[in-house]
């Protein structure tokens, strides 16, 4: 059973210049069956793309693993992902870092943390923001 099931916030990301930014661990999610995770972005103006990647840990928070991929552009756009560690894994999952390609998941791996990392092109205005949020079970 999970120890602290409920919702959480990954942190709402202002997006402004190219770039890479990567927001807190939510942690203290051991047990965690599934999770459930809603990106929104609201766009301003401006920008060319936003990969929003949604990360888990195997080892504390020493290496980050891509387990979604979400490509955002130049229009406001919401994604829905459901995950669950109940999902057997019957090949070898190479963890990635910031390069699962666009528009994927992987379902089945989910350590005790998760986190958002954004990776921008071109410069987006208009208080640019993607949020994130996880309904963690």
């Amino acid at each position: 059973m999970m120890d602290n099931p409920g919702l959480y916030s990954l942190g709402d990301l202002a997006v402004t210049v190219a770039g890479t930014q990567v927001g807190d661990w939510i942690t203290d999610l051991e047990g965690m069956l599934a999770a459930l995770a809603n990106l929104r972005l609201a766009y301003g103006s401006g920008g060319t793309t936003i990969r929003a990647y949604l990360q888990t840990s195997l080892d504390g928070g020493t290496t980050a693993v891509d387990i979604a991929c979400v490509l955002f552009q130049t229009a406001s756009e919401t994604a829905v992902l459901n995950f669950s560690a109940l999902t057997p894994k019957l090949t070898q999952v190479v963890p990635t870092d910031g390069a699962l390609a666009d528009d994927t998941a992987i379902d089945g791996v989910l350590g005790d943390r998760l986190r958002l990392k954004l990776v921008s092109t071109g410069t987006y205005a208009g208080s640019t923001v993607l949020s994130g949020r996880i309904h963690a079970r």
